[in-house]
């Protein structure tokens, strides 16, 4: 009888350890993707926190092509508000580094991936009408 309840007590605290290990092990709800400076490189804004405290810093004098900026990340974007079909814009810094992204094919309002604005300089044009017309925004 002592070995049955001894069994019994067994299987009960090696169930409560595993529930209570499978809980704490348990993946948590996972967080948007974040980076920093060099790390945001050619990043989807959208898939990260850098959104989250984003701010248009510049804004170009014609057609209103944006620098987006996130202080946490230190990462900039450019935004094409309005874009005419066939546009793109291309995110720049002073270290040579450049990403281009493609708008829709029929325009609207898009934005670019991110580049470090970490310690360097950044800026965003819109380019469009088969690269004849270009806007920027000054450096941040």
């Amino acid at each position: 009888m002592k070995s049955t309840t001894k069994h019994k007590l067994s299987v009960a605290l090696t169930t409560a350890a595993l529930v209570a290990g499978g809980l704490m092990s348990a993946p948590a709800a996972s967080a948007a993707t974040s980076c920093l400076g060099a790390t945001c490189n050619g990043l989807n804004p959208a898939n990260t926190t850098c959104q989250n405290d984003a701010r248009t810093v510049l804004t170009g004098p014609f057609r209103g092509v944006e620098l987006r900026y996130s202080p946490s990340c230190r990462a900039a974007w450019g935004r094409f508000p309005n874009a005419p079909k066939g546009s793109h814009i291309d995110i720049k810094n002073n270290q040579g580094k450049k990403y281009t992204t493609n708008g829709p094919s029929g325009g609207g309002t898009y934005f670019s991936v991110m580049i470090n604005d970490k310690d360097v300089k950044a800026w965003a044009c819109g380019v469009w009408d088969n690269d004849n017309q270009v806007e920027c925004t000054g450096d941040y």
